[in-house]
Order: structure tokens, then sequence, then C-alpha cells
């Protein structure tokens, strides 16, 4: 009988046997010689002390997070489901980490995508103590906690982000399909720091762009700038393997045309009327026409400097003062 040991998947075996399928030469005793592996990569193999690196305080220890086995499970909870026996759905409620490396075994290179909204690093964000001892009771004290705050002044507010961040990120790239994708939210804080590290665990060849998401269209005052957005990140795993759609041809019809290509004609006026001419007056102004000036085609041609005989014309607006509410105006 065959004994279960319990363990979640073991991603340094992983490793170490794709290692072996590539280079069995460099095994002594089933143990890495390093010295052989760098033989092995001839000249792709940086040998100069000061190179390009993205690195803190705690990578090292992130990196190992990544690769911990553990002893957890997942317990059903039909009490609280909804359709148990019928759901194609599946939620589960634990430290993300924790429950990352629990479902390596059941989804590891199975998921077609993923989105993630990670706690931004505000100075308030919950930052994650990653000690799994007793580790369902440390969960539930972490949500009675709510939020431990992460001020620039504690010294480390970007290392702490960036430990929370890297091993669960790392984890999340092995169990997309190598078709698979991913996407990730945040705001400037990390911004940059992200796209780092993005670029180390997925390759920087797999970075397929940046949605700019107007979030907060009110803007919020956070001194010298209104923030109106936030991003999110689009990576692939392995971008040869997606598949590229591109966008549909529009069949934009156009009523009229003249030497420049095809146009059709809108009303001239303001969009938005609380920009008016009581509080915005830089962006009222006019434009002219030529009542005695016509193209062949019967249209007036339209002006932005003025000369005697012109009309201005002005876009209707309903402002405070009433002053212009018609698209034609009499020099």
């Amino acid at each position: 009988m065959q004994k279960l040991e319990g363990k979640t998947f073991n991603v340094v075996q992983d490793n170490i046997r794709k290692l072996k399928e590539l280079f069995p030469e460099v095994f002594t005793e089933n143990k890495v010689d390093i010295d052989k592996l760098r033989i092995a990569l001839g000249e792709h193999v940086e040998t100069e002390k000061e190179q390009y690196e993205f690195t803190w305080n705690g990578k090292t220890e992130a990196i190992q997070l990544a690769q911990k086995q553990t002893t957890g499970t997942l317990r059903p909870c039909k009490e609280e489901s909804v359709n148990w026996d019928t759901t194609k759905n599946l939620y589960i409620e634990g430290d993300n980490l924790e429950v990352l490396r629990i479902i390596q075994n059941s989804y590891r290179n199975k998921v077609k995508m993923i989105y993630i909204d990670p706690p931004y690093n505000t100075g308030q964000d919950f930052i994650y103590n990653d000690d799994f001892h007793d580790n369902i009771k440390n969960y539930k004290e972490k949500i009675k906690e709510n939020m431990k705050a992460n001020p620039e002044t504690k010294g480390r507010y970007h290392t702490n982000w960036l430990n929370m961040i890297y091993p669960r990120l790392k984890l999340a790239r092995n169990l997309l399909k190598d078709e698979g994708v991913i996407f990730i939210s945040i705001d400037d804080h990390e911004l940059a720091n992200l796209r780092k590290i993005c670029d180390e665990i997925f390759g920087e060849e797999n970075f397929i762009g940046i949605f700019t998401v107007n979030s907060t269209p009110n803007a919020r005052d956070y001194g010298h700038i209104g923030k109106m957005h936030e991003y999110v990140l689009f990576y692939a795993k392995n971008i040869s393997k997606t598949i590229t759609n591109k966008l549909p041809e529009t069949d934009k019809k156009f009523k009229y045309e003249d030497e420049y290509g095809g146009f059709n004609i809108h009303p001239l006026y303001n969009s938005n009327v609380a920009f008016n001419i009581d509080n915005r007056p830089n962006l009222y102004y006019p434009f002219y026409l030529n009542p005695s000036e016509k193209s062949d085609d019967g249209f007036y041609k339209i002006y932005l400097e003025k000369k005697d005989g012109y009309i201005e014309i002005y876009p209707p607006v309903f402002c405070k003062r009433k002053i212009h509410n018609s698209a034609i105006k009499s020099a």
C-alpha cells in the first residue's frame, strides 16, 4: 500500500526534473554541478560583478516561499454553498499564498486566465505575515486585524509589498496553461516595481500591454494632481502560444466626400455644458463663416480668423448669463 505524504506539489523537485531532461551531464551524484551548468550554457551566463538586476531585502526568502510545500488541505462547506452538486464554480476562502500552494496539484498548467486585484501599497493596505503555523487560526486572526498600516516612515515601504506579491505571482504563473494570460490591477504606487517583477517571473518577452482604467471619473485630490485612473498589467505565460485576434474592420459609411476623403456633418455644439463662457472663457470662441463663399458642393467654408463681412459662429450653450443661445450671430 502506498503511503500518502499529504504534501502539495514540490516545485523544487519539478525544476530538478526539468533540468535533468535538458542537461543530464550537469548532475553529479544527483546534485547540480554549477560549474558544469555554466559550461553547458556557454556565453549566456552573466559573469560581471555589476549587472542589471532588480532586488530588495527579503527577495531570496520570497522566492523560497513560492517553492515551499504545505500539508494543508481544503475542506468543503456544503452548508454555505449554492447548488453544490451541479455548480461549475469554486469559491475558496483562506490566505491566498497558502491556497495557491494547495491547488498546485489540481490546477497546475490548467488555468486559461487569471485576474487579480492585489492590495495596493497606499500605506494602509494589509501586509501579509506569511507564517502558516496553525494556518487556519493565523488566517482568522489576520481577518480580525483587518488592515495593517505600511507607512513610508516604516523604512521598508516598498520592500514589504514586494515580499508579499512575489511568491503569489510565482505560484500564479504555475497555474496558467501555456496559452494562458494574467491581468493584474495596480495603481501608480507600485506600477513600476510590479512591471519589473512580472518581467522577471513571466519574462519580458511575454509582456503584452498596460490598460489604463478610468476608475474615478471625478478624480481624487492627492495634492498637486487629481488622480482619475489605475492600471491593469497584461502578461502571457508564453506569448507564442496565445491567439491574436485582429480588431474587426469598421464598416464606416460617409454621406459626403471631398478631395481629403469621406466625412459626415455633425452639429456644432458644446457637448459639456459645465464648461461655458462663465467658467472657461478661454474655451469659448467663435469660428468665422464667409456668407458669400461656398465650395463647389454647396458648403460654406469655415475660418479661424475674422475678416470684414464674416459671420461669427458659436456653439449653442446655456450658461448663467445666457448670452449665446443660437448657432449664428451677426458680426
